[in-house]
């Protein structure tokens, strides 16, 4: 529930929209995902070895710990908490507050009730505070609250999401939609807007070199969608039979959850065509590429259900981000102790509460992601680390091999499967994915201020360890 919970949020009813525009063919966008699900998948399998061989509070901050050392796990703790989680836990929770925003409009984003700089507060941002410091305070109470809340709404989503598929495929697919995905179903092209006020698009025709880069730039939207899968690793101090339920987690909510998502992209082209026009009347007329703010979910449910459609999805996608919330934060904290235990976070972060759960590292986390929330800046800094999530996911499927080197006697109650072909082809088509946005000029101005955030934390680590009072000494028998 925590894998599932943690990858379905907002991204799959929005992203389809993006890779429209930037692929421009229905066969092409269908590749992405499933490119997708196989590259998540092969970096699942490879991480339950690492899981299961480290069952410890922390997960990947600790695969990098013990295979290249403490920087490196410093390093992806720092990314993690300024960016990655925090970033992400505040976006999903702006997205919840706006489809609340469908269902009650008077909590408006554009109603602006106070604003200094870059900082304003709506009733939008309020919301999303709001359900931020609840779920934040109810992990607090103890895991028994956390599991029950997660359990609960993720049987909810992926039930949502399935009833979804089935609305798209057996009621929503027409002839319309149907006969211009197939007459279209190779043939690649670039999408851009070039007059918002007549409608007027550019469509730029892709192939060869020209094609693979823009696959790899559009992925990442279908990548981000499926990501947060490793958030069980970060709770593996308090898995039963860890050795075996790690493995298994990652594996079947990884699988479900890719299924799903190819389901749904199946659901979407059967019901609107992939071309449309940004000024198009209707949601057929619009299709996938310019549906409205996106939402091509909610342009699905529109085709089949009418006006009511909107609001529909409205509440399966704050049902969606609810549970996605609820995953990261619970998932989050745990990262926080890890590192304060190694005396590389504020010390408060490394300690229990009665109930035994990190409060101090949920608080700290919410203060943050609040704060990222009210700045508006979270989007951008997503944008920025996009890049170094990818080299993170590497180094981490890297130190499987680091550690079959140095430790090749160590307890290992699941190895990888496919090693060393699965996790080598990982690395290395994630690398050429993290490359292709290093160089794609639609990318590679957001790209370099993410690997400037990760190369941040350097000196910060050396000051940290400065700071730090000696440990001290070990206590004696007499």
């Amino acid at each position: 529930m925590i894998v599932a919970g943690s990858m379905i949020g907002s991204g799959i009813f929005i992203v389809p929209a993006d890779l429209a525009r930037q692929l421009g063919a229905p066969g092409w966008v269908l590749v992405a995902w499933a490119l997708t699900a196989i590259l998540t998948l092969a970096a699942a399998l490879s991480y339950g070895e690492l899981a299961a061989m480290m069952p410890q509070a922390g997960g990947q901050y600790v695969y990098l710990r013990e295979a290249y050392g403490s920087l490196w796990g410093f390093l992806y703790g720092w990314t993690l908490f300024l960016v990655i989680q925090t970033g992400t836990i505040a976006a999903v929770a702006v997205a919840f507050a706006k489809f609340l925003g469908v269902l009650v409009p008077a909590l408006s984003e554009t109603t602006i009730l106070a604003q200094a700089g870059r900082f304003s507060i709506t009733p939008t941002t309020l919301v999303a505070i709001g359900v931020l410091m609840f779920l934040s305070a109810s992990n607090a109470t103890g895991l028994n609250t956390g599991k029950w809340v997660q359990n609960s709404f993720t049987l909810a989503k992926i039930a949502a999401l399935i009833g979804l598929i089935v609305l798209g495929l057996a009621w929503g697919a027409n002839r319309q939609a149907l006969d211009a995905n197939v007459g279209s179903l190779w043939t690649a092209t670039s999408t851009t807007v070039k007059d918002a006020a007549s409608g007027q698009v550019t469509r730029i025709p892709l192939a060869g070199l020209a094609l693979l880069m823009a696959l790899g730039t559009a992925m990442v939207g279908s990548l981000f969608s499926a990501d947060a899968w490793n958030n069980i690793t970060f709770t593996a101090g308090e898995v039963r039979r860890p050795q075996r339920n790690l493995p298994l987690s990652l594996v079947l909510g990884v699988g479900l959850v890719c299924l799903l998502y190819f389901l749904a992209n199946m659901a979407f082209l059967a019901t609107l065509p992939l071309a449309g026009s940004p000024l198009g009347a209707s949601s057929i007329e619009r299709g996938i590429q310019f549906a409205s703010r996106d939402r091509v979910a909610t342009a699905v449910a529109e085709v089949v259900l009418g006006s009511g459609g909107s609001r529909v999805m409205a509440i399966l996608i704050m049902v969606s981000t609810f549970g996605c919330l609820n995953g990261m934060i619970l998932a989050g904290a745990r990262v926080y102790y890890a590192m304060a235990r190694d005396r590389l976070f504020f010390a408060a972060a490394g300690r229990l509460n009665r109930c035994g759960v990190p409060a101090y590292g949920l608080f700290i986390q919410c203060a943050w992601a609040a704060l990222l929330t009210a700045s508006g800046t979270y989007g951008d800094l997503l944008d920025y680390v996009i890049f170094a999530v990818l080299v993170f996911y590497v180094l981490t499927i890297g130190g499987l091999f680091v550690l079959r080197q140095r430790r090749p006697d160590a307890p290992r109650p699941y190895r990888a499967l496919g090693y060393p072909v699965v996790p080598a082809l990982y690395m290395v088509a994630a690398s050429l994915i993290a490359l292709d946005l290093l160089v794609a000029e639609r990318t590679r101005q957001n790209t370099w201020p993410g690997l400037l955030i990760v190369l941040a934390g350097i000196p910060v680590y050396y000051l940290w360890r400065r700071a730090q009072p000696p440990p001290p000494p070990p206590e004696t028998v007499s």
